[in-house]
């Protein structure tokens, strides 16, 4: 409820929940369900009517209420009073404080960095704006952007580069979005109105694969590369046995060692699914990390600066030198997936949950609670003993 008297305060604005709450004279504080606050007057216009014939009665959004402070709102509706009963039209007559896109882009991009998995995910976001966006429509007033001017960002990409169009247009509806929320705009948003016309041509997207080694080919690589001592090595080689994701791998702290149990479980902020990830340790992978003790490093693969996680560059620089090719890091989960279904006949669900996918839908993963932990260490202790196959056919029994 409002103060006494009709008039908010600031402790008022900060904590009242959903609905319209008034200020007197035509001001109200519209607090969303999502608790997005913003400033609104209501004036009627001298002389000018509704379509039925009644005096005109409009609601001027003046911003939101974490940037505009109750003062200003107040200011700011006494002077949209003025202007209606002399017959001026607010929507046109107003000298408004609107950002501009980019204004409003980066403060967006402030607010939801704690959200992002990490840092480089925050970068990439405000990157694609910067490079697409911002040189055609940063410095525009965020409330005249239109269908137009996001076609002059969307529409030179849109085929050479579709899937980076596709994310910038969801960033600038994002952007749009918020001003919106705050204030600085009414009406539909333009992106979602160029897509549910169709606007842009339909782009069919080619999947690019990464380039992976042969299943034939692992246990010559394993074996050249257990004949190296570098940390890049041993990543590498625990990340072939693992079928893990680089970053995974990279970042892996000793804490998420259970040795004794002989399992290593990724935390969901490291994981692209979003939930934790048990990984059965085979023998091989335990003997890699076991050789790595001794560092005492808060990362098990220690880079060149004292507890720091190794370059994720290293690994893909040397597979790169070992095989001659443009094989990449990531396309040996590709190798373990191939191996897993042409030669251990592998059940797809056991093949696909070793790799950390998600597997059926929402509701058959409602009652499929178990991660086949047992089932997938029996599958990855056989694909290790495949892929150090070379390197214990070298060995006196």
């Amino acid at each position: 409820m409002a103060a006494l008297g009709g008039k908010l305060t600031k402790k008022l604005v900060e904590n009242l929940g959903p609905g319209r709450h008034g200020d007197g004279n035509g001001l109200y504080l519209v607090v969303d369900p999502s608790g997005a606050r913003r400033w609104i007057v209501r004036v009627v216009v001298k002389g000018q009517k509704n379509k039925k014939g009644a005096p005109l009665r409009t609601d001027f959004g003046l911003g939101g209420a974490d940037i505009v402070t109750i003062n200003q709102a107040r200011d700011r509706a006494l002077e949209y009073r003025r202007m209606a009963k002399q017959g001026l039209n607010p929507r046109f007559a107003a000298t408004r404080e609107i950002p501009t896109f980019e204004e409003v882009a980066q403060q967006v991009h402030i607010e939801r960095l704690p959200t992002w998995k990490n840092p480089k995910h925050g970068q990439q976001w405000i990157n694609t704006l910067r490079d697409y966006a911002f040189p055609k429509i940063g410095r525009m007033p965020i409330d005249s952007i239109g269908q137009p001017e996001v076609l002059m960002c969307l529409a030179p990409i849109w085929t050479d580069k579709h899937e980076t169009a596709r994310r910038l247009s969801q960033r600038i509806k994002t952007v749009l979005d918020v001003a919106r929320s705050k204030g600085f705009r009414s009406g539909e948003n333009p992106v979602t109105a160029i897509k549910d016309a169709q606007v842009l041509p339909r782009v069919s997207a080619k999947p690019k694969h990464h380039k992976a080694v042969r299943w034939q080919d692992m246990p010559r690589l394993f074996e050249v590369l257990s004949g190296r001592d570098g940390m890049a090595a041993k990543a590498l080689m625990f990340t072939a046995l693992s079928a893990s994701r680089t970053t995974e791998v990279l970042e892996m702290r000793w804490e998420e060692l259970d040795l004794e149990a002989r399992v290593w479980t990724c935390p969901a902020e490291r994981m692209k699914t979003g939930s934790a990830h048990r990984v059965p340790m085979t023998p091989q992978m335990l003997s890699i990390v076991e050789d790595l003790r001794a560092m005492n490093s808060e990362f098990v693969f220690e880079g060149q600066k004292r507890h720091r996680p190794l370059s994720n560059m290293s690994m893909l620089m040397l597979l790169r030198r070992v095989t001659n090719g443009d094989a990449t890091v990531h396309g040996l989960r590709s190798t373990f997936r191939d191996w897993a279904s042409e030669v251990a006949n592998a059940p797809r669900e056991v093949a696909e949950m070793c790799l950390a996918h998600r597997v059926g839908s929402d509701v058959e993963r409602a009652y499929a609670r178990s991660d086949l932990l047992d089932k997938r260490r029996s599958l990855m202790e056989k694909w290790s003993d495949f892929v150090a196959s070379d390197r214990n056919a070298g060995k006196k029994p």
